[in-house]
């Protein structure tokens, strides 16, 4: 599912540059994915759509976020540190941070992969029509042993 939402990202300026999911899905067929794959991402981004609907426009607000048991079950502490991180960078106001918790908390993988929720941090803007500035894109891109320190 996650290759299929990268190839999204890489080929559609934003949500609304993409076709309707039956023209999608043959499109998504014929680069090659699994038709339980695309299934899986369009719903999941489906679920995306709403949860942007029902979080825009809400204001930022500085209210610390305290994890239930489950979501710290299903996000891991690596996963919620990176969250964390994100927050005090000043690049993932709480409205997205939300909408980041709820779509990952949709995988139903325990604990979610770290690099899986870099995806589900850049759909989240990727959906909002925002593009994250380049030192987040890095962040979300580049392995840390890969970085070059200079």
């Amino acid at each position: 599912m996650f290759d299929v939402l990268v190839y999204l990202y890489e080929n559609y300026w934003r949500p609304d540059a993409c076709p309707d999911h039956a023209q999608l899905t043959r499109k998504l067929s014929a680069v090659g994915f699994e038709s339980d794959e695309i299934q899986e991402a369009l719903s999941w981004l489906d679920g995306l759509a709403g949860t942007a609907q029902s979080y825009s426009g809400r204001q930022s607000t500085d209210a610390m976020r305290v994890y239930s048991p489950a979501e710290q079950e299903q996000l891991g502490e690596e996963s919620i540190g990176f969250v964390s991180f994100l927050e005090s960078a000043g690049v993932l106001p709480p409205p997205m941070r939300e909408m980041v918790i709820d779509r990952a908390t949709a995988i139903g993988t325990t604990p979610i992969d770290l690099d899986d929720l870099k995806v589900i941090v850049l759909m989240v803007f990727w959906s909002l029509g925002e593009e994250p500035d380049a030192l987040i894109l890095d962040e979300l891109f580049v392995a840390p042993e890969e970085r070059l320190i200079h």
